[in-house]
C-alpha cells in the first residue's frame, strides 16, 4: 500500500516529528549550557563575538581591497589610528580604487579615485557627511553641518550671502589690522622658533575678529586660540565612539560648549547693533543678521513672497560659527605652514611676488587692501592656489551611507558603513596635472577645466562644497603678499621639514621653523 506524504495523517506525523526534533535540540542545548562552567561560557560568548566580527568583515569588504582578516579582532588598526601616518594613508589610496578596514565593528570604505570621490560627494541620496564618530556629540546633534536634504539646502541658503563677493570686502579691513599686528609680532621675535603655533594663534585671531568682530574680546580670543588645540585632537578620523570622563574626547566636548556659549553672547549683542541700533555690518555676524533683518523687512512689504532667509537663534548662530571656526582653523593653519615654508625656499618665487605686490600699489606699499587689489594679484593667487594643491590640508572627507550605495558596479557599500573619498590622489594626478610633484605656480596662468574643475577638489564638491572657498583664496592671497613684501622669510631646514605630519589636516612634521625680519619694501 502506497503512503500519501499529503494527506493528513502524513502532515500531522511530519509536523510531530520536526516538533520533537526540535524538543530534543532545545533538551541539548539545555543540558550543554548547564554543564558549561562560566569560565567556559564566557570564552564561548568571546569566541561568538570575535567569529561574528570576522565573518561581518568578509561579507562586507567583498571583493575591493583591505586586510584579508582583521589582525586585531573588534578594534582593527585603531592603535595605529591614534598616531596616523601620511604614508599609510597614500600606501591604502594606491592599493585600489575602493578599499577598506573596520575598527570597534565600523566599517569603512576608501575611495581614491577622482571620479569614485566626486561621485560620492555628489550623492545626498546614499551618503551624509558625519566627519567622525566623536564629532556629532562634541559639535552638538542640531548643528547645521550634521543636516540633510531639504533642511540642509534651506540653512546653507541662508548662509551663502556671508562669503558673497559684498560681505568679503566689509572683513577686509579688519583682516588687514590683525595681518599687520602679527606680522610686527613675528619680525620682533629673537631668532628662529617653531611657527606651527603662531601660524594656529594668527589664524585663530583672524578668524575669531572675521565671525565676531568687537563682540569678542581679546581674553576670549587666546582663551579659545589656547583651547582649540584640545578640540582638534579630541575629532581624531578614528576615534573611540564613547566620550569617558577626563579623555580627550570629555574635554574637547566642555570645551566647545564654553566656546559656544562665548558666540551666542556675541550673537545676541550683533542683534542689538543690527536691528535696534541700526548699525552696519562689519563682520560675519553682523552680515547675517542683517540679510535676516534685510529679509524680514521684504516679506512684511510683501508678504506673498517667499522668506528667503528665515530667522537664527543665537544658539544656532553660535554652532554656526563654531564649525566655521572648526572647518577654517586646523585647514587654515596648514596651508599657512606649507604656504610660507614653500615661499621661504623658493627665491624665485618671492621676488615675483614682491615685484607683483609693488606693481599693483603703483609702488606705494601703504596702500591698504580691498577686494579690487587683491582681484589683482594674479601670480600670489596662482602661489596660493599651487600651494593647496601641492599640499592639500583636507586628506579625506567622511561620510555615513544612509542606504546601500551602489559605488561602482561591482561594490556596494553597506548601509550604516562609513565611505571616505580622498582628495590628495586627484590633485596629484599625472594625467592632469603635468610633474605633480613639484611645486608650480605658473601652471594656472593657462589652467585646463580639468585642473579648475573635475580635479580641482580642494574644496569638495557637491551640496556640501565649502562655502568659504573665495574667503580662503582672498585672504592668503592678500596675506600672502602682505607678508612675503614687508618681511624676509627665513626658514630652518630640518630632515623632517618636508615630511608630512597629519593631524585633522596636514603639516610640516618639525613643524616649521622660521624667523622673519622686517624690510622696506622699496628697497632691493
Amino acid at each position: 500500500m502506497s503512503f500519501n506524504t499529503t494527506s493528513p495523517l502524513a502532515v500531522g506525523y511530519k509536523n510531530a516529528q520536526q516538533y520533537l526534533d526540535i524538543e530534543t535540540f532545545i533538551t541539548k542545548a539545555q543540558e550543554t549550557y548547564s554543564s558549561l562552567t562560566w569560565i567556559q561560557l564566557i570564552f564561548s560568548v568571546i569566541a561568538i563575538i570575535l567569529s561574528y566580527d570576522q565573518i561581518m568583515y568578509q561579507i562586507r569588504k567583498g571583493s575591493i581591497a583591505g586586510p584579508r582578516f582583521k589582525i586585531w579582532p573588534i578594534i582593527g588598526p585603531f592603535l595605529e589610528s591614534l598616531d596616523p601616518k601620511f604614508e599609510e594613508y597614500k600606501a591604502k589610496w594606491d592599493s585600489g580604487e575602493l578599499s577598506c578596514v573596520s575598527i570597534f565593528h565600523k566599517f569603512v570604505v576608501i575611495a581614491s579615485s577622482r571620479d569614485l570621490a566626486r561621485k560620492i560627494l555628489a550623492s545626498p541620496k546614499y551618503v551624509k557627511p558625519c566627519v567622525v564618530d566623536v564629532a556629532i556629540k562634541i559639535l552638538r546633534p542640531t548643528n547645521w553641518v550634521f543636516l540633510d536634504g531639504k533642511q540642509h539646502t534651506d540653512y546653507r541658503r541662508s548662509l551663502n550671502g556671508l562669503f558673497s563677493q559684498k560681505a568679503l570686502e566689509i572683513y577686509i579691513p579688519v583682516q588687514e589690522k590683525y595681518m599687520d599686528i602679527y606680522l610686527d609680532k613675528f619680525t620682533k621675535f629673537d631668532g628662529p622658533r617653531e611657527f606651527f603655533p603662531e601660524f594656529r594663534e594668527l589664524l585663530c585671531a583672524l578668524s575669531l575678529r572675521t565671525f565676531c568682530g568687537d563682540y569678542i574680546t581679546e581674553e576670549q580670543i587666546a582663551l579659545i586660540a589656547d583651547n582649540y588645540y584640545r578640540i582638534t585632537a579630541a575629532l581624531e578620523l578614528v576615534n573611540f565612539p564613547i566620550i569617558i570622563p577626563y579623555t580627550k574626547t570629555w574635554y574637547g566636548k566642555k570645551i566647545a560648549d564654553d566656546t559656544m556659549k562665548i558666540f551666542e553672547k556675541c550673537a545676541a549683542m550683533a542683534k542689538v547693533h543690527i536691528n535696534e541700533e541700526a548699525g552696519k555690518p562689519a563682520c560675519v555676524m553682523d552680515e547675517w543678521i542683517y540679510l535676516m533683518k534685510d529679509a524680514r523687512e521684504k516679506h512684511s512689504e510683501d508678504p506673498e513672497a517667499k522668506l528667503l532667509i528665515r530667522e537664527f537663534s543665537n544658539k544656532e548662530i553660535s554652532e554656526a560659527i563654531f564649525t566655521f571656526l572648526f572647518a577654517s582653523q586646523d585647514a587654515s593653519s596648514s596651508l599657512a605652514c606649507w604656504l610660507f615654508q614653500i615661499v621661504a625656499d623658493r627665491p624665485d618665487v618671492v621676488e615675483k611676488i614682491r615685484e607683483e605686490q609693488l606693481a599693483v600699489r603703483n609702488n606705494d606699499p601703504s596702500v591698504p587692501l580691498s577686494l579690487d587689489l587683491i582681484n589683482e594679484m594674479s601670480y600670489t593667487n596662482n602661489v596660493v592656489k599651487e600651494s593647496l594643491r601641492y599640499r592639500p590640508p583636507v586628506l579625506m572627507v567622511p561620510y555615513v551611507v544612509k542606504q546601500s550605495f551602489p559605488v561602482t558596479e561591482t561594490y556596494t557599500a553597506p548601509k550604516g558603513s562609513m565611505i571616505i573619498p580622498t582628495l590628495y590622489p586627484a590633485l596629484h594626478d599625472p594625467e592632469v596635472y603635468e610633474d605633480p610633484d613639484t611645486f608650480i605656480p605658473e601652471r594656472w596662468e593657462n589652467a585646463t577645466g580639468d585642473m579648475y574643475k573635475r580635479n580641482w577638489l580642494v574644496f569638495g564638491t557637491g551640496p556640501h562644497v565649502c562655502l568659504g572657498k573665495n574667503y580662503v583664496l582672498m585672504l592668503f592671497t592678500g596675506m600672502l603678499g602682505k607678508f612675503v613684501m614687508n618681511a624676509d622669510l627665513i626658514h630652518h631646514k630640518t630632515a623632517l621639514s618636508e615630511e608630512i605630519k597629519v593631524f585633522a589636516t596636514i603639516f610640516p612634521k618639525d613643524d616649521l621653523i622660521m624667523e622673519w625680519k622686517s624690510r622696506n619694501p622699496l628697497e632691493a
